[in-house]
């Protein structure tokens, strides 16, 4: 592939990837107005039809959902076709294509199992929380695939870590999920118990009584703050190092910028709007997560060539010569 088409292809991979997150964020429009049972129980078809007569606005917003997705889908199989037609074989661009297919399929699966068992809407059902756990995290896997589809597109490169490092960005991603997990129950709480002031929500996180969303939902800045604390140390001590320092430095900005957010979100009891830019920022700080570790792996695999390299000079002599 000459440089100007594999450039043209790696902004076109990066710029899935904002469609992606756009439609992730259309998608939490569709719990937050409880417009998930738009289209009834019927999937794909919308409430029995193809194109439906008269639609209520929770339709729309419903369909709006089912089509952005549907493109989605059809651009991730694209760019799995494109990738092994664009790339030679073993080019890690092709494995975060062939994921993030396969991620965006399993999304796909997801929100059909959403819509045809009922978790939607105004259901308090708990069975819910546990899909509402399983849809984040799959999309947080989705977006890493993407991630790391357009980063290798952009500059090829090899996962490989070793040491300190790669535990503390996986502990940073298992915190993040955490985070999410809570987030998507503290979600639904807000969604299907809505309340008209802070002092009559807190009221329902401390009855015993409350539903279990609820009972639940303060768990959600205890880990919030935790994981923002971390995150932020964590990308602060490698900025500071001069590692990966791009990277670095969004994640602990993106962390430290949640924190306010959330504590908005809650005094402001958690206007559809504001759920938005919270997981918006949430979105931005995997990513930036993704590709800091990705920074520090394919570093890591660097330096690991240059030390077999520099231990076997005779062996590389032989294989220059051939």
């Amino acid at each position: 592939m000459s440089s100007g088409s594999r450039d043209r292809y790696a902004t076109a991979a990066w710029a899935f990837l904002g469609y992606t997150v756009l439609v992730v964020l259309w998608g939490a429009l569709v719990r937050a107005t409880l417009s998930g049972d738009g289209c009834g129980d019927h999937w794909p078809l919308c409430n029995g039809e193809v194109v439906p007569v008269e639609p209520s606005s929770k339709t729309l917003i419903e369909l709006t959902h089912r089509i952005t997705s549907g493109f989605a889908w059809i651009g991730a199989l694209a760019f799995a076709i494109l990738a092994r037609r664009r790339f030679p074989k073993g080019h890690a661009a092709r494995r975060g294509a062939f994921w993030g297919f396969f991620f965006m399929t399993t999304e796909a699966l997801v929100g059909a199992g959403l819509v045809i068992f009922r978790m939607v809407a105004d259901n308090p059902d708990h069975a819910r929380g546990y899909w509402a756990v399983a849809h984040l995290c799959n999309t947080f896997l989705l977006l890493a695939a993407l991630t790391l589809h357009a980063r290798w597109a952009s500059r090829p490169g090899r996962l490989s870590f070793r040491g300190a490092r790669g535990a503390m960005v996986g502990a940073g991603m298992l915190a993040i999920l955490t985070v999410g997990a809570t987030g998507a129950i503290a979600a639904l709480g807000d969604t299907l118990f809505p309340v008209n002031s802070l002092a009559e929500g807190f009221a329902q996180d401390l009855d015993p009584a409350s539903h279990l969303f609820l009972q639940l939902r303060g768990l959600h800045p205890l880990v919030a703050i935790a994981a923002a604390a971390y995150l932020a140390a964590l990308g602060g001590a490698l900025a500071s190092r001069g590692e990966a320092k791009g990277p670095a430095l969004a994640v602990a900005g993106i962390a430290l910028l949640q924190v306010p957010l959330g504590f908005l979100n809650v005094v402001l009891l958690a206007p559809v709007w504001l759920q938005l830019v919270h997981l918006l920022v949430a979105d931005a700080l995997w990513i930036a997560l993704t590709l800091l570790g990705t920074a520090l792996a394919t570093r890591s695999a660097e330096d690991r060539d240059r030390i077999e390299v520099e231990a076997r000079p005779g062996e590389l002599r032989v294989e220059a010569r051939g």
